[in-house]
């Protein structure tokens, strides 16, 4: 394959990583059961049982997992053909996912300013009248 499509095909598949990363780790459809994992992350007794709760918390771990799991489905490399292009490939998924969350983060962080800005600004209108 060449390296022009393993570089669309590594933007491509980095979308539903990112996505289904960011949904199981901040969405309200996910909330029971994250919250759920938090407090088994912080009050289990052993360092594994903590750590594997944790997993299911943070984007960035759980990330991980998924670009496996795509991995896996897709028989996705980067660069090499051998068990080297699947790690190249994974990292690189990781690494592009995780900027697709932190610029989704930051759209979603800027409504969420702009929302309470408007707020205020009908408060202060409804005073006025």
């Amino acid at each position: 394959m060449p390296v022009s499509t393993q570089i669309a095909w590594l933007f491509l598949l980095a979308v539903p990583v990112a996505c289904i990363a960011w949904t199981v780790t901040h969405e309200e459809v996910f909330r029971e059961p994250r919250e759920f994992c938090i407090k088994r992350c912080h009050k289990s007794k052993t360092i594994v049982a903590r750590k594997f709760f944790y997993l299911f918390t943070c984007e960035y771990c759980f990330s991980h997992y998924v670009t496996i799991v795509f991995l896996f489905l897709t028989n996705y490399k980067l660069l090499l053909d051998d068990w080297r292009g699947y790690l190249v490939a994974g990292f690189a998924l990781v690494w592009i996912a995780n900027v697709y969350m932190s610029l989704f983060g930051l759209i979603r962080q800027g409504i969420q300013v702009e929302k309470q800005e408007v707020e205020v600004l009908k408060k202060e209108i409804d005073e006025k009248e």
